[in-house]
């Protein structure tokens, strides 16, 4: 029975093997596919596949492209017009066409304007067949103009009032996206309160004083050009109200109670009720005569924005919005018309027809209002073109009749309305074509078994071909009531078998012709997961094991991975996945989860889920999880010779379902003490039926086991011994090897007592040789594992068999293995040695095999003895190092890896089997080439002088060779590690030692040092040496005048420095007199001033300055002292380091002098510090005076003197720390504290009597962002 062609189904799966879609129906028939498979000659009309938008907005910075792409047999010519009239693109040097494709790029960067190419465009693409047409393209450049300038007065309101700033925005293409910023360039928010209307203006329902500031400004952002435009900034002062007076809604936007809105189906509908209030108003949306779609619908700008997604026409109706606060609610009614252009019912499809079909192409469009269908041939309006007696018009439907080879042609259908209109292009083919199939031949697929398959056959033909398939060589066409067949060809086979394995053939055939093609399929076994992992419950900290073990199609390899909550596992090393099992241990409570075990192949995948639950530690309150207690009171009954029934009573289950019982046996009689596993039953059971061995005195215990472990055994049930019987099996590893050249030794591994089913177990051993005739020799010995048979010929093959058997009877008939007697040491060595040297650390064996007679044993293989003849006169040569080299089996050939360069060696071989090796071979001797030698074995400078350095090596330790020549290269490094031109000098052989003259002084070298043999350089060794210094060009490195100016925490110090550059200068400062370690603050590059910080006010420090690197040079000290924390300027001379130090000093001598100071003390002596300061004064450490940002005389009347207007220093004299450890600040006080254009301290230490007024300092700010922005306009 023919097969026929069923509707396409609805029921593919996603996972299938794509279709290839050919509809080759009489009216819905799909484009040719211009595929290699088909004929050069097979003829298609245009087909427009890729145009630009209808509005076509363009940047008129950048050239012009007007994408046109058309395909055809045979390709197509490509036309224009503009604005309806033809487009000569010769006369016009801006504009091209590429290559091959009907796309227009008109070049306007280096000449020319983009509004010279505003217009409408049509395109053409025509081939022998007929012709397509495009869309009427819209060319516009995009326009980003500024604003119109206008003179913005400030606003000022009261508190609660409700204010709008207008944007009004610039009318550019396409339009701007509007948000209001200030001029940091960082957006205002916006609340219920505040909020940015769809015309972009800015809507207050209510003011408050923080709503003032001078710069609310509204941008304009023109994506398509990338330009940002802004408003002049809107100046906003709100006063503060003495009261509020409360207010209930109005709306600013939309004015009155009702309004209109029209949108068109598809865009998005956007309605907007912005209302002013007091309270602020909360606003609400409802439809009047429906609900709002819930899927589609949104709200914007804290509910002031309602926006309906993809409106159709059933969206039109009345909306209310509702404006409420706590002294009233108003309504605003926006009526909604949703009008559509045109759009597609029912397209216009291409149609392939042979000569005398009939068919009919179909354009069914809607919109609102109804669109108008006018039909195009060949881009000529079909009232104009020329007559076809084929074609008839009737409204939307194009009919054809008897069609012919002149039939064929592009139609244009065109459906308009006030809205818009659409414009589809499709083609009448009328093709004479005998049946081909797209399909690669002998394509094979494969397929889980119970699953369907799909085998593809895409055709094309012209009448449209039938189908049929064929299973086998010879079988008959495939019934439809076993497969179903696809219009597309393919043949789909529900459910299928590993009897649906097998070739099948497609056959196509129309009135011109037919084609077939096979393919193959292969069913494969479903992957499988036969052991799935468990729920399971485990305490915190413990650890647990998920197990997943999968089946699968043994052609398959499948991959298996493991999710946590369908997620990756975490990356954590408690987690480790062996084979079948993921262990998680240390178990926590984040790991409590479904685990899921996914295993893959090509074909199809399989997943199974368990979950952890993680329990903690319980209060002694709450129920106690544990392991079960053990079960108790175990019975024997229904006692028969090979079962009996097992029964008991669970113990406590410790809050945790006992999930199954584990049942051990102990055989007294053979294995007392020992138990085995028996079987194991669901936790549900309390019985077992268990299978028994003979002879065996059977003792039972059971165990319970629940999600947190087992318990202890039970105790043992009573014994119960078994009958006896003859064994049931025989001895396994049965072998027969000779130990000597005359035996055969047979073993085996003997029975256990448990397998030997009765008392008096024996074994007969039988054998015979298994090439000669002889009957079966045969001994009965006692339970032992080992017979030997003397008297046997030479490595001879045994047929061998052990049975077991008791004094009940025999085990069954054994199985007979082959073994061999003893062997011997190989008679003959092999012959024919000879050696290739393949280079100079290869060389290569051959040699003749042995006759297998003459190894009398298993032949293991050959093994070579070689070794080297070097200075074999300086040694006993039976102290020779000989190497050895084996080769497996029956090898005539081998390889000599790793030998020594420029060696006499010496060989030769012996053929080895399971007793020892034969005879050696007669010697060999052969010699390896030279090869390239080793490094030097040292190299060291010695005696480096200003312009010369001498190198000294030792020759190398392997030079494999005669060496030839050294070769040394050297270069230069300079102080930035980068390397300097590369010298290369050849040495002689037989010098071990060179001089470098003519060298850079004080420069650093890096050396390259190999030897040569003939056969190349060797490995090279380096090293890097340093010329001395040239002591007259040499610069002393030297810090010098160190200058310190303190404040009551801090410390400025500068520097000068002479000396070599790129030096890393570091501070180290401590307190004065004292012997603790110096500390060392690091500072910041390569400057000449740092901050110290932290200081102890009031208190002298010592401070130095030096340098890291190899120079090493430090500073002379200095020292300073830091001013008083005291609010008075007045400190207790008592608490002074000299003046203490000084007394004690005299203490001993005059002691009136040390009761005099006592009593001043304890009244209390306060002096100026001026006074101190001057009886010893420093110039290094004069206090700085306040006018010039040093310190001042510390008296009454400057401590009370204001702050000069632009000072930042405070009147504590302290110096407030901003960002940065390096800022100005820090390293100078006072608005004159500032850095040189090449980074240096300028006025910091400077003694100016009077501050100069900083400039514009006072009223300066950030610039604003939008200047920035404005760059890239």
């Amino acid at each position: 029975m023919q097969l026929k062609i069923m509707p396409k189904k609805k029921r593919l799966s996603a996972g299938r093997v794509p279709l290839i879609l050919f509809l080759c129906q009489m009216i819905s028939a799909l484009d040719v596919p211009l595929d290699s498979k088909l004929l050069e000659d097979l003829v298609q009309p245009p087909t427009i596949i890729q145009q630009s938008p209808k509005d076509y907005i363009i940047d008129p910075r950048e050239n012009i492209v007007i994408q046109c792409e058309a395909k055809g047999k045979p390709p197509p010519s490509f036309s224009w017009t503009r604005n309806g009239t033809h487009f000569d693109i010769d006369k016009d040097p801006l504009v091209t066409m590429k290559t091959g494709s009907g796309t227009l790029v008109i070049n306007i960067m280096s000449e020319g304007k983009a509004e010279t190419y505003e217009g409408v465009y049509q395109c053409t693409a025509r081939n022998e067949r007929g012709a397509a047409i495009s869309n009427n393209i819209v060319v516009r450049p995009s326009r980003s103009p500024l604003w119109t300038k206008e003179k913005l007065e400030p606003i000022t309101l009261r508190s609660g009032q409700s204010l709008v700033l207008p944007c009004r925005p610039p009318i550019g293409l396409p339009p701007a996206i509007i948000f209001w910023m200030d001029n940091s360039f960082q957006r205002l928010p916006q609340s219920e309160r505040v909020s940015q209307g769809l015309n972009g203006d800015l809507y207050f329902s209510n003011v408050l004083p923080e709503d003032s500031r001078e710069d609310y400004i509204c941008y304009a952002r023109f994506n398509h050009t990338q330009t940002i435009q802004q408003k002049q900034p809107i100046s906003v002062k709100v006063i503060l109200a003495k009261s509020n007076r409360e207010r209930p809604p109005t709306f600013l936007t939309p004015e009155g109670n009702a309004s209109n809105k029209e949108e068109l189906r598809g865009n998005v509908l956007s309605l907007e009720c912005i209302a002013e209030g007091l309270p602020t108003p909360i606003i609400y949306w409802i439809k009047e005569d429906g609900t709002l779609p819930i899927n589609r619908t949104f709200y914007r700008n804290f509910q002031k924005t309602l926006q309906i997604i993809q409106v159709s026409e059933a969206d039109s109706g009345k909306y209310q919005c509702i404006a409420k606060n706590a002294l009233g609610v108003i309504h605003h009614t926006i009526s909604v018309t949703v009008k559509a252009a045109p759009y597609w019912i029912m397209a216009p499809q291409n149609l392939v027809l042979s000569p005398g079909e009939d068919g009919a192409l179909i354009c069914r469009a809607n919109g609102n209002p109804k669109p108008r269908i006018s039909w195009l041939s060949n881009g000529v309006p079909i009232e104009i073109a020329p007559d076809d007696p084929s074609r008839k018009i009737s409204g939307d439907t194009i009919i054809f009749s008897s069609v012919q080879e002149r039939s064929s042609a592009v139609y244009q259908c065109n459906a308009s309305n006030e809205y818009g209109y659409l414009l589809g292009n499709a083609f009448v083919n009328v093709l004479a074509e005998p049946p081909r199939i797209l399909t690669s031949a002998n394509t094979l697929y494969q397929v889980i078994a119970n699953r369907p398959a799909l085998l593809d056959c895409a055709f094309f033909g012209s009448p449209l071909p039938t189908i049929e398939w064929f299973k086998g060589t010879k079988g008959s066409a495939l019934r439809e009531d076993t497969y179903v067949l696809h219009e597309n060809g393919t043949l789909e086979i529900p459910v299928a078998q590993k009897d649906s394995t097998g070739t099948y053939t497609c056959v196509a055939r129309n009135k011109l012709g037919m084609a077939k093609n096979e393919v193959h399929l292969e069913i494969k076994d479903p992957t499988r997961i036969i052991k799935q992992p468990e729920y399971a419950v485990v305490q915190r900290g413990s650890t647990v094991s998920f197990e997943c073990k999968v089946k699968h199609d043994h052609t398959l390899i499948p991959t298996v991975i493991w999710l946590k909550d369908n997620g990756e596992l975490p990356s954590d090393g408690r987690f480790t996945i062996d084979k079948d099992h993921l262990v998680v241990a240390d178990v926590s409570d984040n790991d409590g989860g479904t685990y899921t075990c996914v295993a893959n192949t090509t074909l199809d995948n399989v997943s199974a889920s368990a979950v952890l639950s993680v329990v903690a530690p319980t209060p002694t309150p709450a129920p106690i999880y544990d392991v079960p207690n053990p079960p108790f009171d175990l019975e024997l009954t229904d006692q028969l010779d090979k079962s009996v029934q097992l029964s008991w009573t669970p113990g406590d289950d410790n809050n945790s379902p006992i999930t199954k019982f584990i049942i051990e046996y102990e055989d007294a009689m053979h294995e007392a003490g020992l138990w085995r596993h028996q079987t194991e039953v669901p936790g549900t059971q309390t019985t077992a039926q268990l299978k028994l061995s003979p002879y065996v005195n059977y003792s039972f215990r059971v165990m319970a086991e629940n999600s947190l472990g087992r318990s202890l055994p039970s105790e043992a049930s009573e014994q119960y011994l078994t009958k006896a019987a003859e064994p049931d099996k025989n001895p396994m590893t049965v072998e027969g090897l000779g130990s000597e050249p005359d035996n055969l030794v047979i073993t085996w591994q003997p029975l256990n007592g448990f397998e030997s089913n009765g008392p008096g177990l024996q074994y007969k051993v039988s054998w015979r040789q298994k090439d000669g005739d002889d009957e079966w020799t045969s001994v009965v010995v006692a339970n032992v594992s080992k017979y030997i048979v003397s008297g046997t010929p030479t490595f001879v093959p045994y047929l061998i068999k052990v049975q077991a058997l008791n004094d009940v009877g025999f085990a069954p008939e054994p199985a007979v293995v082959m073994g061999h007697s003893g062997e011997d040491l190989p008679m003959v060595a092999p012959g024919n040695v000879h050696v290739t040297v393949v280079n100079s650390t290869l060389a290569e064996v051959h040699w003749d095999p042995v006759p297998l007679k003459s190894v009398r044993g298993h032949l293991q293989g050959y093994r070579i003895y070689y070794w080297t003849d070097q200075n074999s006169s300086k040694r006993n040569r039976r102290h020779i190092e000989k190497k050895i080299l084996t080769f497996q089996g029956s090898k005539t050939h081998g390889m000599l890896p790793g030998l020594e360069p420029f060696s006499h060696y010496t060989l030769n071989i012996r053929v080895i089997n399971g007793k020892g090796e034969g005879p050696a071979s007669p010697d060999r001797v052969f010699h390896t080439p030279e090869g390239v030698p080793s490094a030097p074995s040292s190299l060291k400078i010695v005696n480096p002088t200003l312009d010369s350095l001498t190198l000294e090596w030792d020759p190398p330790s392997h030079p494999n060779g005669i060496l030839t020549e050294y070769t040394l290269k050297y270069q230069p490094i300079n102080s930035t590690h980068e390397l300097g031109p590369l010298v290369d000098l050849k040495i002689p052989a037989n010098k071990t030692r060179w001089t470098l003259k003519n060298l850079n002084f004080s420069t650093r070298y890096k050396f390259y040092f190999y030897a040569q043999t003939s056969a190349g350089s060797g490995s090279q060794i380096t090293e890097e040496a340093v010329t001395t210094v040239d002591e007259g060009k040499m610069v002393n490195p030297r810090i010098s005048k160190l200058t310190v100016a303190a404040a009551e925490t801090y410390a400025n110090i500068s520097w000068e420095y002479e000396g070599p550059e790129h030096v890393n200068f570091y501070v180290e400062y401590g307190v004065a007199g004292s012997k603790e370690e110096w500390r060392k603050e690091i500072v910041n590059g390569s400057r000449s001033f740092f901050g110290l910080k932290g200081l102890m006010p009031g208190t002298a420090y010592k401070v130095r300055v030096g340098a890291e690197g190899d120079s090493g040079f430090v500073s002379s000290e200095d020292v300073f002292e830091t001013g008083p924390a005291m609010a008075s300027r007045q400190v207790d001379i008592a608490t002074q380091g000299w003046f203490i130090g000084l007394m004690c000093a005299v203490a001993l001598l005059i002691l009136i002098l040390l009761i005099v100071c006592f009593i001043r003390r304890n009244k209390g002596g306060k002096y100026p510090v001026k006074e101190k300061e001057d009886a010893h004064a420093d110039p290094e450490i004069q206090p700085m005076k306040e006018d010039d940002g040093t310190f001042g005389e510390y008296s009454d009347a400057e401590d009370h003197k204001p702050l000069k207007k632009g000072s930042r220093t405070p009147s504590d004299r302290t110096v407030k720390k901003e960002d940065s450890d390096d800022s100005l600040v820090d390293y100078g006080e006072g608005v004159n504290g500032q850095f040189n254009e090449d980074g240096s301290f300028i006025g910091q230490y400077s003694g100016k009597k009077e501050k100069e007024p900083a400039e514009g300092n006072e009223s300066s700010e950030a610039p604003s962002p939008v200047n920035a922005m404005n760059s890239f306009v």
